[in-house]
C-alpha cells in the first residue's frame, strides 16, 4: 500500500478535511450570497474597485460554485484550487486597488492551500484521469 492511501485511510486527517470543508464552504457560501444579492456594502466594496458590478456577479457566482464544490465528493480539491486562486486576486486587489488589509483574503487562501494538501490523493487522481 502507497504513503498516499495510507495517509488518505486516517480518520483523523479525513475528520479534518471534512470540517475544514464546511467551514470553508460556509465562509464562501455566505459571501458569494451577499455579492450575488447585492448587499450595499458589497455594492459599495465592488465600485471602489472600479470594474463595474457586473464583476460582483461573477466573483459571487466563482465564490458560490467554489463553495459547492467544496463539498462535493471528488472535487474538494479543485474547488480549493478555484477559491484559493480566487484569493490570491482578492490580496492583490486589497493590496494594490483597495489598500485595505489583505489579511482575510490571504488566511482563507492558505485555508484553502491546506485543503489542496489535505486532498493531493484526490487531486493526483483527477488529473490522472484527465490524462487518459
Amino acid at each position: 500500500m502507497s504513503a498516499v492511501s495510507v495517509q488518505h485511510d486516517r480518520p483523523t486527517r479525513r475528520i479534518g478535511a471534512w470540517t475544514l470543508q464546511s467551514i470553508l464552504a460556509a465562509a464562501f457560501l455566505a459571501a458569494g450570497s451577499a455579492k450575488l444579492a447585492g448587499v450595499p456594502f458589497m455594492v459599495e466594496l465592488f465600485d471602489q474597485i472600479g470594474l463595474g458590478q457586473w464583476f460582483r456577479i461573477v466573483t459571487g457566482a466563482v465564490e458560490v460554485v467554489g463553495a459547492v464544490a467544496l463539498v462535493v465528493p471528488g472535487l474538494a480539491s479543485i474547488g480549493a484550487l478555484w477559491l484559493g486562486f480566487t484569493m490570491v486576486c482578492a490580496v492583490a486587489t486589497h493590496v494594490f486597488i483597495l489598500h485595505t488589509s489583505p489579511v482575510p483574503a490571504f488566511v482563507l487562501g492558505l485555508l484553502n492551500a491546506l485543503v489542496v494538501y489535505l486532498r493531493r490523493d484526490e487531486l493526483v487522481a483527477l488529473l490522472q484521469r484527465v490524462r487518459g
